[in-house]
């Protein structure tokens, strides 16, 4: 039997040879090898350049949230014995207490006062927020000594403030922001202002630059901060003050809340990052707005300390606002467990009915002195008593 050999030998014609080894297709051969090391080397190239642009941007963000996160949490500011002060908490799930300070620091300085002082309570499953305005001159003993809270800032920094405002209210404080008055001009301008309506005119050439006219109005940042700063030229100064501060923060809140360009959020946070200090990080901001997004902050609570300040406030000739200790108390014990704080907007003790940042917005300076201020609480009852007189007509004649 013949044995099938493993390779065919045969060979191509003479002919046929001379067709496949002609100069032509040589030519041929060579150049569709050199296309295809000219594709490979181009696909190594563009995916060499692919993964370059890729390590370029991912280095980028990665230095671009550094850089936001270094400027946030400003270590000169929130030291390690501000972050062992504060208490933890999830700011996406848990009600937290967060201390809210306007300065009147500059770049550079270590040393300055707390000029506006807020504690707020914030709860973001609810979506409700407490807004209490403590006077920078209040009382208190601090180290043994005692001086207006303000100044604690100037012994311990943001500790300080945070342990003398925890003392007084007898809470825990759980986060931690302070912004100076320039800053606070420039974040208003970068969210593209506020619309707020002023309940008082601002006319005080002595003090501030801008006069202001009564009246709803849009607010550039310069515009804004000096309503939140004018004080002097009103019946009970201070306490205007903090309730046209409250008044800036609700409409701040309401800018970036609800009406802030997405597109822009990252030339915000930029801007955001060179104005505010803060304790929280990127990724707690981002979550708290997200938490909070779509509230009415016309409805968060307002309120200022219980306290009275005049001739009997003096200690060793310096003036302080005293704090009533028990309406306080009893103030915080109702914010405590997520209720109105029910505190006064003015001098006294409070607990008489709710008021919110939209009821700042309709009565002026006066109608808070004189006891006139109208509160969405007080409409409520009125149109309670009205349906109860109904029915009360209603049931007399059924009954004749």
């Amino acid at each position: 039997m013949r044995n099938k050999p493993v390779q065919d030998s045969r060979r191509p014609s003479t002919g046929a040879a001379s067709r496949i080894y002609s100069r032509d297709n040589v030519a041929r051969y060579s150049e569709r090898a050199r296309q295809r090391r000219r594709g490979k080397r181009i696909r190594r190239v563009i995916l060499v350049t692919v993964l370059g642009l890729l390590a370029c941007v991912g280095t980028a963000a990665g230095l671009w949230v550094s850089r936001i996160a270094g400027n946030l949490n400003n270590s000169s500011v929130i030291t390690n014995n501000l972050l062992m002060t504060l208490v933890d908490t999830d700011v996406a799930r848990d009600p937290f207490y967060m201390l809210l300070l306007g300065t009147d620091g500059r770049p550079g300085e270590e040393t300055y006062r707390s000029d506006s002082i807020i504690l707020a309570r914030i709860d973001p499953t609810e979506k409700k927020v407490a807004l209490v305005s403590i006077p920078r001159d209040t009382r208190v003993e601090y180290n043994g000594s005692t001086m207006k809270i303000n100044a604690t800032h100037a012994y311990d920094g943001a500790e300080g403030v945070v342990k003398a405002v925890n003392e007084l209210c007898g809470i825990e404080i759980s986060h931690y922001a302070e912004i100076n008055f320039e800053g606070m001009e420039a974040l208003i301008d970068a969210v593209g202002g506020i619309d707020i309506n002023a309940t008082d005119g601002v006319d005080d050439p002595a003090h501030l630059d801008i006069v202001i006219e009564p009246g709803y109005q849009h607010m550039d940042g310069a515009t804004a901060l000096t309503y939140a700063r004018a004080r002097y030229q009103y019946i009970d100064g201070d306490y205007t003050r903090m309730r046209h501060q409250r008044q800036v923060l609700s409409a701040l809140a309401n800018k970036m809340l609800n009406e802030m360009d997405v597109t822009n959020i990252v030339d915000i946070i930029d801007s955001l990052s060179n104005m505010v200090i803060t304790d929280l990080s990127i990724q707690d901001i981002v979550t708290l707005v997200n938490a909070m997004r779509g509230m009415d902050t016309d409805e968060i609570w307002s309120a200022n300390l219980p306290s009275w300040a005049g001739e009997d406030t003096y200690v060793d000739g310096q003036s302080y606002v005293f704090v009533h200790e028990e309406a306080l108390a009893e103030m915080m014990e109702r914010m405590d467990d997520g209720k109105d704080p029910q505190g006064p907007q003015s001098m006294g003790t409070g607990g008489e009915g709710s008021t919110t940042t939209g009821d700042l917005a309709n009565n002026s300076s006066e109608d808070w002195v004189y006891g006139e201020a109208t509160t969405s609480s007080d409409l409520e009852d009125e149109s309670e008593g009205t349906e109860s007189e109904s029915d009360v007509g209603e049931s007399s004649l059924e009954t004749e």
